[in-house]
């Protein structure tokens, strides 16, 4: 099995956030948005997360934007109010076009926490990047949302 966690940072303080990273045994953050860099993120940019990640809890910080949607995807979705189960379809299509289970060492997916912006995992594409890889792998990944 690989152990893999997911966590979103919306919603949360950032104590919350990092304690949470911290207890989850995690050594790797895999930020999975496209866009990273949004000064809306407040403690979840980029530079800060890295720094945070690393000197905070001791896990690497990886930016892995080819397990994000397409900007038009997420703007159907968020912006226009879309339904869950188009963006899920055109999502799952999306990294099956992808194949992002053959450019993905199964390694760098252990031990590690998918990074998105939804506090929840019902409705985020964390959650969907791990159910793609389980249906992929074999149902190999042991998926724990923090």
């Amino acid at each position: 099995m690989i152990d893999v966690s997911t966590i979103g940072f919306t919603q949360t303080t950032a104590e919350h956030f990092f304690e949470r990273l911290k207890s989850s045994g995690a050594k790797k953050l895999i930020d999975v948005r496209l866009n990273n860099t949004s000064q809306l993120s407040g403690f979840a940019k980029a530079k800060d997360l890295k720094y945070f990640s690393w000197h905070l809890c001791g896990v690497k910080y990886i930016h892995r934007p080819e397990l994000a949607p397409t900007q038009q995807i997420l703007d159907a979705f968020k912006k226009d109010k879309g339904d869950w189960s188009v963006y899920r379809y055109k999502f799952l299509k999306l990294m099956d076009h992808r194949a992002i289970e053959n450019k993905l060492h199964k390694d760098l997916i252990e031990d590690s926490c998918l990074l998105c912006s939804e506090a929840k995992p019902h409705h985020c594409h964390r959650s969907l990047v791990c159910e793609y890889l389980n249906g992929k792998w074999g149902s190999q990944l042991r998926v724990r949302h923090l």
